[in-house]
C-alpha cells in the first residue's frame, strides 16, 4: 500500500500518525475529530488551549473560501515549507483553535500528494522540544502512541516559517512571525508577486525585534 494510502487510512480510522513534513516530522489525525485531536495533544503534552495547523496536500483545496488577494498570495507560496495564518471567518476547523485566524500549511512532499482530506498536524516531539529532524529523534512515547509510523529518512530539520497574513485581503500588510526553513528576503519576493492594492504595505516583524 502507497504511503498516502497509508496516512489516508490511519486519518479516516480517528487515529494519529508520524509522518514525514518538507520541514520535521510531523504528527497528523482529523481535524474534526475531538477525540483524535484531544489524544495528539496529550501525546505530545501540548496545553489544549493553545492552536494547531491544519494542513494540506494540495493548493487548491486549502485555498478554497480564502478573499482572492489572500488565495493568490497563498498560491504564491505554496506548497512550501511556511505556514500561513489566514483570515477564517467561516469559523473553518473550529478545533484547531484559531477561531478568527487558521494556521494553514501545504507541504511540498510528493509522496504525500494523493491524500485528498485535510489533517491538523503538529510537530513530533514533546511540547517545547527539540525538532525531529529523524524518524528517532521523535520521543520513543510519541512513536509507541501513535498508530501509524512513517520513516521519511532524514529531512532537513527547520520548522516552516510563519507568515501571518490575516490583515493581506485589506490592506496587502504581511508579516513574519516567525523565520524557519524559508527566509524572509523569499517570501518578499513571492508576495511582490500577487495583484497590490492602491497603498500596499508589508511589514517584517523581525526587523523590528
Amino acid at each position: 500500500m502507497a504511503v498516502s494510502e497509508d496516512l489516508a487510512r490511519c486519518i479516516a480510522g480517528g487515529g494519529i500518525a508520524v509522518f514525514p513534513a518538507d520541514t520535521v516530522y510531523g504528527l497528523a489525525c482529523d481535524p474534526e475529530s475531538e477525540a483524535a485531536v484531544r489524544r495528539l495533544y496529550e501525546l505530545k503534552g501540548r496545553p489544549p488551549d493553545k492552536p494547531a495547523a491544519v494542513m494540506f496536500f494540495a493548493v487548491e483545496p486549502a485555498v478554497d473560501g480564502l478573499g482572492e488577494r489572500t488565495a493568490a498570495a497563498a498560491r504564491a507560496l505554496l506548497p512550501g515549507a511556511v505556514t500561513l495564518l489566514v483570515p477564517n471567518a467561516a469559523g473553518r476547523f473550529p478545533l484547531a483553535g484559531g477561531g478568527a485566524v487558521l494556521g494553514l500549511r501545504v507541504p511540498d512532499v510528493p509522496q504525500l500528494r494523493d491524500v485528498t482530506r485535510p489533517v491538523l498536524q503538529s510537530s513530533a516531539n514533546a511540547a517545547g522540544g527539540p525538532d525531529a529532524r529523524r524518524l528517532a529523534d521523535v520521543p520513543e512515547s510519541i512513536r509507541a502512541g501513535a498508530d501509524l509510523v512513517i520513516d521519511g529518512g532524514e529531512l532537513p530539520g527547520t520548522p516552516s516559517t510563519v507568515i501571518d497574513l490575516s490583515r493581506f485581503e485589506e490592506t496587502g500588510e504581511w508579516e513574519v512571525v516567525r523565520e524557519g526553513a524559508v527566509p524572509v528576503s523569499a517570501v518578499a519576493d513571492r508576495l511582490a508577486t500577487c495583484p497590490p492594492r492602491s497603498s500596499p504595505a508589508a511589514r517584517d516583524s523581525s526587523a523590528e525585534r
